[in-house]
């Protein structure tokens, strides 16, 4: 893990100096209190949790994991066509389709054993810095963590634009005032989660391993970021899920 980490490292900082160049810490002061908020948020709240869910069966993981990933199709696909991804557009359409139905409602992934293997996610800051708007200002936001100005114009967009959102929080005759929240709210809860359960180790890791901890986050957000905007990711990348 250690050797991992310093190959991860040694990458991220050569690759990623044309983000950190182009993408200033316009409120480094502010960003790094707000870090420290967070950390203590994950350390008191988010890792403890993780730990405990990280003990249940991996077919409940599995099921979850599978479940939060097929619902974040209705971001990914629309942002596929915004791209001009024709071919993971199909892919991804029929990989919801198929799954959202024979996988009932996600659980399980009948797609991938027809050919439809998973695809990176897409999201609208992606579609925004693909269609060339810069990244503006580095920023720390509370809870949700590290962004740039252009990425949480996008979390917005991820948000008020997901047909998911549209039909739980959003439309309150459909599921109810009650239902209809806590059951988009419990679906993000579950996905932040499974996703700190998964790096448990790899953040430790990184905390371990770095001399400045809210560096190293911001070098391998700006890097992951790119790839991502590149379509560079590979799936052997431990951090193909930091957000």
């Amino acid at each position: 893990m250690k050797k991992l980490f310093l190959y991860l490292f040694f990458i991220t900082t050569i690759f990623a100096q044309s983000s950190i160049a182009q993408t200033k810490d316009c409120f480094e002061g502010l960003n790094r209190s707000v870090f420290s908020f967070n950390k203590g948020l994950d350390d008191a709240v988010f890792k403890p949790i993780a730990k405990g869910y990280s003990y249940l069966p991996e077919a409940m993981k599995l099921g979850v994991r599978n479940v939060t990933s097929n619902i974040s199709y209705t971001v990914t696909i629309p942002n596929h066509l915004l791209q001009g991804n024709f071919k993971n557009f199909a892919t991804d359409s029929g990989r919801f389709i198929i799954n959202s139905t024979l996988g009932i409602l996600g659980i399980f992934d009948p797609a991938a054993r027809i050919g439809l293997k998973k695809i990176e996610h897409e999201d609208y800051g992606q579609t925004l810095g693909v269609w060339g708007i810069g990244t503006g200002c580095y920023i720390m936001l509370p809870i949700l963590g590290p962004s740039t100005t252009r990425d949480a114009v996008g979390k917005v967009a991820n948000t008020l634009l997901d047909p998911f959102y549209m039909v739980t929080v959003g439309d309150k005759s459909m599921l109810g005032n009650n239902f209809g929240d806590t059951t988009y709210y419990l679906e993000q809860g579950f996905d932040t989660i499974d996703f700190r359960s998964q790096n448990l180790k790899s953040f430790e890791s990184l905390e371990k391993n770095s001399i400045d901890l809210y560096a190293s986050v911001k070098s391998l957000y700006l890097q992951r970021r790119e790839s991502l905007i590149g379509n560079a990711s590979s799936s052997k990348d431990e951090w193909k899920d930091f957000k």
